[in-house]
């Protein structure tokens, strides 16, 4: 079961690597300057959020990533009980194998060849599967993020948001131009009001 565990560790990390970098449309004199670090009425136009800090604090975020980790734990445990199926049926064959003809022999052997071939299909589709569960997870999060930092950006007047950690090209950036605790309340808040217009999900954002 090396790669469906393989998967649920990467599922746990959930290390997704996107770039928010959003650009917003100013005023032609603002865009002509040459500098897009001077300031619209005394508000910077550049600013960044500490993208570890978003994952790791965003509640959408743990909520999906519990749900998947519940769902790689289920397939994982109806993989283990086919394994110990096809386990048992190895074991039988081969402690009742004296007292069988050669045809029957060769029978058993072929239905659990076929047996074998079968359930590495099935753990190939439980990867697969999860493979996709991350993919649909990680595009979710990208579009709901940077749909916030729109928002954000047009409200504060932002012409540029980036993110900030070990990987990005950002090596340095004042204090003052950090946006992640607003930005991570903001997503929360959101995500908070979405529950309380579904009820049914409310649980889950709770």
């Amino acid at each position: 079961m090396k790669n469906l565990s393989l998967v649920l560790n990467v599922v746990l990390l959930v290390a997704v690597a996107v770039l928010y970098f959003l650009h917003f449309s100013g005023k032609p004199s603002d865009r002509t300057s040459g500098n897009l670090i001077s300031s619209v009425s005394g508000d910077p136009l550049i600013a960044f959020i500490n993208s570890d800090s978003v994952l790791k604090n965003y509640k959408y975020l743990d909520v999906k990533r519990k749900e998947l980790e519940e769902k790689t734990k289920k397939l994982d445990k109806e993989y283990q009980n086919r394994v110990q199926g096809l386990q048992s049926e190895i074991t039988n064959y081969q402690r009742n194998v004296g007292n069988l003809t050669l045809s029957q022999a060769r029978a058993l052997e072929e239905d659990l060849q076929k047996k074998q071939q079968n359930l590495r299909v099935y753990e190939q589709s439980l990867t697969q599967e999860l493979m996709g569960e991350e993919a649909k997870l990680n595009k979710e999060l990208y579009d709901r993020v940077t749909a916030y930092l729109k928002k954000y950006g047009q409200s504060n007047g932002l012409h540029i948001v980036f993110k900030f950690d070990q990987t990005s090209d950002l090596l340095f950036a004042g204090d003052s131009l950090d946006i992640t605790r607003e930005v991570i309340a903001g997503l929360n808040s959101e995500y908070a009001s979405e529950g309380a217009a579904n009820p049914a999900d409310s649980a889950s954002v709770r």
